[in-house]
């Protein structure tokens, strides 16, 4: 009962209150609407905005303060629940030595959610009982204060509306207000993920030298505590990143000399070359690619091309692994075509056409046009698309851990197993973890790292961008 309470019953309470909400703030805007239109058969006058507008209007006013006492109440119930609690775990509990609050927490919560593992002790199952009934109550007050709020606060804005009333102007600054907030969430979203891992990092760095990290060539890391740090002991762990690193540009460039001639290629041909139904058919083709999910790549570069290149690499006497650099690196490249093919095309049929009429009356062929005319002029753009296949690339997870492994070998030979960075970060971080060991927490310096290269790109790469952009426009 409580595992449904909180698996599939919270998402339906959750789901039937936010539609109770946007029906009651449809019903307003229909009510502003008509309310505004009767006001022009009354005055035998135009309003100020046209009628639509006062019954957005009416919507928003009814629709954002219900919203907002609903996030309200989804982010503040957990903390407070958490906080009530602490006076229901028993008193030998709290004073024993071994006391953490996060992991008793996580064993009331566990009963909440039927996760149950053996008899758990009667407090907890007593604790799960109380913190249930508190999410009832909290329900209760949720679906009383979400609906009330709408149809008051609803109520205000319908009766706002008037002959004098400029309605397009409020509703052009509530959406100019809910885009600000927007803009400040993703900034201060950012921000905090940046800060958490440089915190992450910074404890890292204090059990191993940075020197060590930055600079070995062996990555073997042990699961160690932190009494490594001031305890003299040496430890078996190695933490040298520039294998992983060195796996990662070497898939990355494998990726980069499929993607880019094939996907660059292509996309001339399309904007240049093609008739008009050949790109028809031909573009949505290519894009294809890109809803394609990454688990199948990574089945299609275990299961065909691996053995594909490991059978043709015999033929020819060379030694190449069942799961190595040149299968991620191939079939990644096939991954990211999409993405520079289509922002490329967009960007050369962005080009004005003047620029050819002009180099046509020149007298300068299609080809001579195409290269020395049509390129440059869209080279920023392609620039943008490559360093966004870039990025795409470094950041793959699924295919490198299912085509080239998990060994972290420093080689630049494509035909060996290899790791790369994300995959490492995501095999460290799988199952519980202690977050005091240097294993752990390598993960977050691997991030961080990782996080200032693609910056360093990205930098790069708007230098470039700049720099021509000014010398075409």
């Amino acid at each position: 009962m409580l595992a449904f309470l909180f698996k599939g019953g919270m998402f339906l309470f959750n789901f039937y209150l936010l539609s109770s909400i946007l029906i009651i703030s449809l019903i307003f805007f229909f009510l502003g609407n008509n309310r505004a239109k009767n006001l022009v058969k009354l005055n035998q006058k135009n309003l100020h905005s046209l009628t639509h507008y006062y019954g957005v209007y009416s919507l928003l006013a009814s629709l954002l303060p219900a919203l907002g006492i609903f996030f309200i109440f989804t982010i503040c119930d957990d903390l407070i629940f958490a906080e009530l609690i602490k006076k229901y775990i028993p008193k030998e509990v709290v004073t024993s030595k071994d006391y953490n609050f996060t992991i008793v927490l996580a064993q009331i919560n566990n009963s909440v959610e039927g996760l149950i593992f053996g008899t758990p002790p009667q407090w907890v199952t007593n604790a799960a009982e109380i913190w249930v009934s508190w999410v009832h109550k909290s329900q209760i007050i949720t679906v009383i204060s979400c609906i009330s709020t709408a149809l008051i606060s609803g109520f205000f804005g319908y009766k706002k509306i008037n002959s004098d009333f400029r309605s397009r102007n409020a509703v052009e600054k509530i959406v100019m207000s809910i885009l600000a907030v927007s803009s400040v969430i993703a900034i201060l979203t950012t921000i905090a993920i940046i800060f958490s891992v440089v915190f992450e990092s910074v404890r890292f760095f204090a059990l191993i030298p940075y020197d060590e990290f930055l600079f070995g060539t062996v990555w073997n890391p042990q699961f160690e505590g932190a009494e490594r740090a001031g305890s003299g002991q040496e430890g078996l762990s190695q933490y040298g990143a520039i294998p992983l690193f060195a796996g990662t540009f070497l898939i990355s460039i494998i990726a980069l000399c499929v993607s880019v001639p094939v996907g660059l290629f292509s996309a001339i041909y399309l904007s240049e070359y093609a008739t008009s139904k050949e790109r028809a058919f031909f573009k949505p083709l290519l894009e294809v690619l890109a809803g394609i999910p990454t688990v199948v790549y990574g089945f299609f570069a275990a299961l065909t091309v691996a053995p594909f290149l490991r059978s043709s690499g015999s033929i020819f006497g060379l030694d190449v692994a069942s799961e190595s650099a040149l299968a991620a690196g191939l079939v990644m490249g096939i991954m990211i075509i999409p993405f520079i093919s289509s922002l490329s095309d967009d960007v050369i049929n962005a080009v004005p056409q003047s620029l050819r009429d002009a180099s046509y009356g020149l007298g300068s062929t299609k080809n001579e046009t195409v290269i020395k005319i049509v390129l440059p002029a869209a080279l920023p753009g392609i620039v943008a698309s490559i360093i966004l296949a870039v990025s795409r690339a470094v950041g793959e997870t699924m295919i490198v851990v299912m085509a080239a492994g998990l060994a972290a070998n420093l080689t630049a030979n494509p035909l060996e197993a290899v790791t790369t960075v994300t995959s490492q970060i995501v095999t460290i971080l799988v199952g519980d973890q202690e977050f005091e060991s240097a294993k752990t927490l390598s993960a977050f310096a691997l991030a961080l790292t990782l996080i200032i290269i693609t910056l360093a790109m990205n930098f790069y790469a708007l230098h470039v961008v700049k720099k021509y952009r000014e010398q075409y426009e």
